[in-house]
């Protein structure tokens, strides 16, 4: 088990923020921030500045007290010391010329070595921060998503706001009443304009957030409140904390279509396969399942292709490998730490490691191989490593309570992390992909012009 709900310790004050209202830092006055030049005494020559303050220019300040033969002499010392000069404090700001170590006719095209890759700037702060007032802290639900049109979902309390990451307006699309409430789950369908809101009743809605319409609300599948929603297609896949998965087709009447029973606690983590063929659940009993979409039936609970009992906390955090379809990578809670690679075609368990604090959530980076991880107790950090070395790239740092909720946005490069700070932060954490060379031409087939005889 892990810890679920904690009291935010800016309860009280979060009467005056608006929901994805935006933070600014104070910036200094202009009195400290004043720019103060600081010479480069290297290329100084004081020896030479104290001879002609202190003793250089008596000869011109006296010159009753100078013989012709003592100025001779002083012209010539000058020459020999290099000292007829004018400025006494000069800078050379041109480098020496570089010395090429071995002539380029002698470098042969084999032996020039490939240009390295440039290493890429990972942001070591966030590049925007919202407030996000009354969010709760509970580690079992998942409170954040980010759709295919650009659009992010946040559940604050009872209600649920829509923060269009293009133009950055707020609205607000729905407050569920004190009997039903508050929302326990959000995600967006795939086609970006639908979206599924998870209750605490049990209940789940089914809104379009064009229309800002509710469509149905499906009811019947669960015993208490539903904290995990994925999709695939038109299905719906809902967890509940009573250990119950249901697969709800939400064309028809009668949405339930299959049940997946294997937890006998929390189910805290859906998330399908890019496939669609392969679901991943974890739940509060320290589980994880995989099942086969294939083998699934209406008539009976649907038997788990396996069963992993390898972690020894809650399991919430889930993500499939886009690079690879039957790698998934799984975290654990406060009791764990761990994050593990599954080969889930087999159910072996190819590489676990021990992150030091709890793991709330993870987003593989699209574009390079690169794993994100959000963290609590104590830290409070996203880390970014690299795959397959698991070695940390950077420590994303910021927020001041456990990160509980991560989302990706469409073009994969940003993260959007929620805590229980009450903050909604955004960070450039997996850069921006480079440009897609474009695929040759394939050769067109011979004779493509001559009729062909049938």
């Amino acid at each position: 088990m892990d810890a679920g709900l904690r009291n935010s310790a800016s309860s009280n004050k979060t009467q005056s923020r608006l929901p994805l209202h935006e933070q600014y830092l104070q910036r200094k006055s202009s009195r400290e921030n004043l720019d103060r030049f600081i010479p480069n005494r290297s290329a100084m020559d004081f020896d030479f500045a104290h001879y002609m303050v202190t003793g250089g220019m008596k000869g011109k300040e006296n010159p009753a007290t100078s013989s012709p033969s003592r100025e001779a002499y002083r012209k010539q010392l000058a020459e020999v010391l290099n000292m007829n000069r004018t400025r006494i404090l000069a800078f050379k700001n041109k480098p020496p010329t570089p010395v090429e170590g071995i002539p380029s006719e002698f470098t042969s095209a084999a032996c020039q070595a490939k240009p390295a890759k440039p290493r890429r700037h990972i942001p070591q702060t966030s590049e925007r921060t919202l407030d996000a007032p009354d969010i709760l802290d509970d580690y079992y639900l998942n409170l954040l998503d980010w759709g295919s049109s650009n659009v992010l979902s946040i559940a604050l309390g009872s209600a649920v706001y829509l923060w269009d990451a293009s133009d950055g307006s707020t609205s607000e699309l729905v407050t569920i009443d004190d009997e039903n409430g508050p929302v326990t789950s959000v995600k967006w369908a795939p086609d970006g304009r639908h979206i599924a809101i998870g209750l605490n009743n049990s209940d789940v809605q089914l809104w379009d957030t064009t229309a800002n319409r509710l469509l149905r609300t499906l009811r019947g599948g669960h015993q208490s409140r539903v904290g995990a929603l994925d999709w695939n297609n038109h299905v719906l896949t809902t967890g509940g904390m009573d250990g119950l998965i249901n697969n709800n087709d939400v064309r028809i009447r009668a949405p339930i279509v299959e049940t997946y029973r294997g937890h006998h606690q929390e189910v805290c983590g859906l998330k399908w396969s890019a496939s669609g063929q392969q679901l991943a659940s974890g739940g509060n009993d320290n589980l994880l399942h995989i099942w086969d979409r294939s083998t699934a039936s209406s008539n009976s609970s649907t038997q788990w292709l396996h069963r992993l009992e390898d972690h020894t906390a809650a399991v919430k955090a889930l993500a499939w490998c886009p690079f690879q379809g039957n790698l998934l990578a799984s975290g654990g809670g406060g009791g764990d730490r761990c994050i593990k690679f599954w080969n889930t075609h087999t159910g072996a368990c190819v590489n676990s490691v021990d992150t030091g604090s709890q793991v709330c959530a993870l987003l593989w980076n699209k574009n390079e191989r690169e794993l994100l991880s959000s963290h609590g107790f104590t830290q409070n950090q996203l880390t970014l490593w690299k795959y397959p070395s698991m070695v940390k790239m950077a420590e994303l740092t910021g927020h001041t309570s456990r990160v509980l909720f991560m989302a990706q946005s469409p073009d994969g490069c940003t993260v959007a992390s929620a805590a229980g700070d009450e903050t909604l932060r955004f960070w450039n954490a997996f850069g921006t992909p480079e440009v897609a060379k474009q695929a040759p031409k394939s050769n067109p087939e011979p004779f493509a012009h001559v009729n062909r005889i049938r």
